[in-house]
């Protein structure tokens, strides 16, 4: 990838009606020593508990071959023989498509039987010139079309793609008798980024479901997937906990704070002393409990957010490490704030102080309330390996 955009990755779904177990499944992972990002979709044929479990097959094979640098053929081939096929139908019982996003800024879509992938560039469709279709062998069940096509992404780009939920939303009706379809879908995406220029890949996805929703009368006929990919300028966060080592330090780290161009978050009271005291900030209490489990949020001027520490990084680790986006509702509490302002970012920096909060050492302490530094980096490592971003950590 080209290291003047980032590369933003996010879904929404729901469920078909009265189904608690969607039989899409949507992965995306990234491999950090090639600085290389795949996505999956993949929808299992029905609904419910087997779908789910065909779909989660299809895609696991598909991310794991394509990480390994198979040849798309090779990919196909291999997927069409282990999925069983539908005995009336005549058809595997999974679709799939694959995002394969390379170092050299090459970006490789691999479709089966999912509708077409969206490129959408300078507010319209674009189509790449090398798109093919492949055969899978013979000696697969039955002779299977992919549809493959490459091509250089340049910022501004989105790749939109979904499952037939999308695609197929409102059949039946007077206005839709064949379904929404594609075409009406791209247009309706361009609206959007029209109306909304920097709509986030997360927010584009939930509008494009929620108008698929609402063709079907608000109630979901089928499993429903829409995934969005977004090479764009890098928002950024910087996060500071904990006091420095040494506190000659302490000016350190408000010239870090005060230069950085970005959202700011300032965790911790003595950390918060320091930020206000070396930059002359006015600190305000606000008493105000909307997580029964952590102290209130405090304002402090120039900050974005200003946080107890220990407790609340305790709970941000554990709302990333459940957190799904088709389902996670975030509250207003401190640490549901801090994943917010997560969400909406990419390149996020962390500096950790390592002087020891000698309360924290305190054996009547709960076991789990962790020191400071081994928090913050397995929070990282959710950051880095399940929403994709990019992660810098500093100590100090």
């Amino acid at each position: 990838m080209g290291e003047d955009f980032f590369v933003e990755v996010d879904y929404q779904q729901k469920s078909y009606e009265g189904q608690r177990i969607c039989g899409d499944i949507f992965l995306s992972g990234k491999i950090k020593e090639e600085n290389r990002i795949v996505v999956v979709l993949s929808d299992g044929m029905g609904h419910g508990v087997k779908a789910s479990i065909l779909a989660t097959l299809t895609a696991t094979m598909a991310m794991n071959f394509t990480k390994e640098h198979k040849a798309p053929e090779k990919t196909a081939q291999i997927i069409m023989k282990t999925l069983p096929e539908c005995s009336e139908r005549k058809m595997n019982y999974s679709t799939f498509t694959i995002v394969d996003i390379e170092q050299s800024s090459k970006v490789t879509l691999l479709e089966y039987e999912n509708p077409e992938c969206l490129i959408i560039r300078d507010r319209k469709v674009f189509k790449p010139t090398d798109a093919r279709y492949i055969e899978t062998s013979a000696d697969t069940n039955c002779s299977k079309k992919i549809r493959v096509c490459t091509f250089t992404p340049v910022k501004g780009d989105r790749i939109v793609f979904f499952t037939d939920g999308v695609a197929q939303s409102g059949l039946g009706t007077p206005r839709f008798p064949f379904g929404w379809g594609v075409d009406n879908a791209a247009r309706y995406a361009i609206d959007m980024i029209k109306q909304y220029p920097q709509i986030s890949a997360r927010n584009l996805a939930a509008k494009i479901l929620s108008m698929a929703y609402r063709n079907d009368g608000f109630q979901s006929k089928d499993d429903t997937t829409c995934g969005v990919i977004y090479f764009r300028e890098p928002r950024e966060l910087l996060i500071c906990t904990g006091p420095p080592y040494n506190k000659e330090e302490d000016s350190r780290l408000a010239a870090e704070v005060s230069g950085f161009k970005g959202k700011k978050i300032v965790m911790g009271a003595t950390t918060g002393d320091i930020v206000s005291r070396e930059l002359d900030l006015k600190i305000e209490d606000v008493f105000k409990f909307e997580d029964p489990e952590l102290p209130p949020i405090n304002v402090m001027e120039g900050i974005d957010l200003f946080t107890e520490g220990i407790l609340t990084l305790n709970k941000v680790e554990k709302i990333l490490k459940a957190y799904n986006p088709a389902n996670t509702k975030l509250g207003r509490g401190p640490a549901d704030e801090i994943v917010k302002l997560i969400l909406e970012s990419d390149a996020i920096k962390i500096i950790i102080g390592t002087r020891i909060n000698i309360a924290h050492q305190d054996p009547h302490l709960p076991v789990e309330l962790e020191i400071r530094r081994t928090v913050v980096n397995r929070i990282a490592q959710l950051l880095e390996e399940k929403l994709l971003k990019k992660v810098v950590v500093n100590y100090i």
